[in-house]
């Protein structure tokens, strides 16, 4: 096969445009074309909007076409890719898998295609029921600790834009895409430079995914809170959890820990069992709301509005004087920010976007990088201690109602009290209060935030809208401690056989690379015991 990079399509491209655009670079006609697919296609927007893509070509003599292109050609002989087949795998106990979060899933899928038959132990609900509760939440301000837009089946990653694209370069990548798209993810994700599947469609992906688990062998438990670990000469020898109120054990000598970043009171037990963690820089910050009219503009000029772009994306980073770093995470385009608390009397923002974008709003978190040195103690739970002191701030200043404190940008930059919103109205479930983000940030992010923004804004024409919103805090964008492994075997330091992996334990930064790195850990355990 034949990879033909850096096509050129105009936005109303028709597959018959692409084959002859394919043929025209390898020099013969489009009926010598056996297949042509979409490998890649990104939109180019610096001059007048199109598409550039990539396409995979089969021909009849690879050799001969290859023999006639010139050497500044970009094509390359490629391998078509095949999912992985695990081999059939045998331990004395089954492995357990913690967290049905994207690394969990991943990890116990692999394993279960191993036919290890993984316990898959999740805290929350199923998907459906974790719906049904994040929607009494937003109706009623009543927060299940348990079952929210943190814990449950699929993760944090279930209520966001379901967006898969990732600066890793991990062959597995693909692996990952093509199991989404096999669980029900549109196809166009294996294609899309920015891949999204939306909160509405993993919703069902997700459950898709556990049954592919649980028919290949796995078993997996809801509402199954993961209460301790026990080792034995520093060998793990048991998981232990509870459910519906009974404690429970099980004997495993494997275990993947991927519990994900606001699973506080397991970094509390670990730490208190000794287990080796450090504190880890993370970021803090807002949600800016625009009109997604005006971002599609503003990026794609007079050709905003076409059918074939959809909602418009931006991804921003400056640095300021004072040499912290100042960026756009988790643009989620046509989305909604969301009331995204874990524990209670406290207020924490996310966003999410369904698959259709269609929501008149764009948001986006707007953070600043912090280091350890501005968490105020040597504890390596200070980032957690820092970000509950914030979320609870903010609750503070809602009115102990979950109403999440708001500004207009333009107020926020002049440092002056916002009284009435313009054109852009919050989106934000539980209702808004006027009040400027220091009510709840630290007073440098703050300070970076008013430096930064404007730098943000050169990158983006129009990007410093008057009336764009702004709604603290954003506290959970990544983890603020790391559980130490070993960088060859992925194993904990400290407890042999246990394998902290995702986001939580702070080896990843997404649903792909969490992803990416539950296959990793899967794999290790089945290298670990190759018959």
């Amino acid at each position: 096969m034949l990879r033909i990079n850096d096509i050129s399509l105009p936005l109303s491209y028709t597959e018959q445009t692409l084959r002859k655009r394919a043929a025209a670079v390898l020099r013969c006609h489009a009926d010598a074309l056996q297949s042509v697919r979409l490998a890649r296609r990104a939109v180019d927007a610096r001059k007048q909007v199109h598409f550039t893509a990539s396409a995979d070509v089969t021909v009849r003599d690879e050799d001969a076409v290859l023999s006639g292109l010139p050497a500044s050609a970009k094509v390359q002989r490629i391998t078509p890719f095949v999912m992985p087949e695990y081999g059939k795998k045998k331990l004395p106990h089954p492995p357990v898998v913690i967290g049905a979060g994207p690394g969990g899933l991943f990890a116990a899928w692999v394993l279960a295609q191993a036919g290890l038959c993984p316990v898959l132990l999740e805290r929350g609900a199923p998907a459906a029921e974790r719906l049904s509760a994040v929607q009494r939440y937003y109706e009623t301000g009543v927060l299940d600790p348990e079952c929210n837009v943190q814990f449950g089946e699929g993760g944090a990653g279930t209520f966001s834009d379901g967006k898969l694209n990732t600066g890793t370069k991990d062959v597995r990548i693909r692996q990952v895409l093509q199991t989404f798209a096999d669980c029900g993810a549109p196809e166009e994700i294996l294609w899309q430079a920015k891949p999204h599947i939306g909160t509405d469609r993993l919703a069902v992906c997700i459950p898709a995914l556990r049954a592919k688990i649980e028919a290949a062998g796995g078993k997996v438990l809801f509402h199954a809170k993961c209460t301790g670990l026990t080792a034995d000469h520093g060998r793990l020898v048991s998981v232990e959890y509870t459910q519906n109120g009974t404690e429970n054990s099980l004997r495993t000598d494997h275990a993947v820990l991927a519990v994900g970043h606001s699973a506080r009171d397991v970094f509390a037990w670990l730490r208190d069992a000794g287990l080796p963690m450090e504190q880890k820089a993370f970021s803090l910050g807002v949600r800016i709301e625009h009109l997604q009219s005006d971002i599609d503009r503003f990026c794609y000029g007079t050709a905003a509005g076409h059918p074939a772009l959809g909602a418009a994306s931006y991804k921003l980073a400056a640095h300021t004087g004072g040499g912290r770093g100042v960026y756009s995470f988790c643009m989620c385009p046509g989305g909604l920010v969301q009331a995204a608390a874990s524990e209670p009397e406290s207020v924490v923002t996310n966003g999410m976007s369904r698959f259709a974008r269609e929501m008149p709003n764009a948001n986006s978190a707007l953070l600043v990088g912090i280091t350890p040195a501005d968490f105020g103690s040597e504890d390596v739970l200070a980032g957690i201690a820092l970000q509950r002191r914030i979320e609870h701030a903010a609750y503070l200043a809602g009115g102990m109602t979950g109403k999440a404190p708001v500004t207009l940008l333009c107020d926020f930059l002049k440092g002056q009290q916002s009284a009435a919103f313009g054109r852009v109205m919050p989106s934000y479930p539980l209702g808004t209060v006027f009040a400027a983000p220091e009510c709840c940030l630290p007073e440098q992010v703050c300070h970076a935030l008013r430096e930064g923004i404007p730098l943000l804004a050169q990158k983006l024409r129009g990007f410093l809208q008057p009336d764009a919103v702004l709604t603290a805090p954003e506290t959970r964008s990544s983890s603020p401690v790391r559980i130490l492994r070993d960088p060859q075997t992925l194993e904990s330091c400290g407890m042999c056989g246990l394998y902290p992996c995702g986001e939580g334990a702070g080896y990843a930064g997404g649903i792909v690379s969490a992803a990416v790195d539950g296959i990793r850990c899967a794999e290790r355990i089945l290298n670990e015991n190759a018959d």
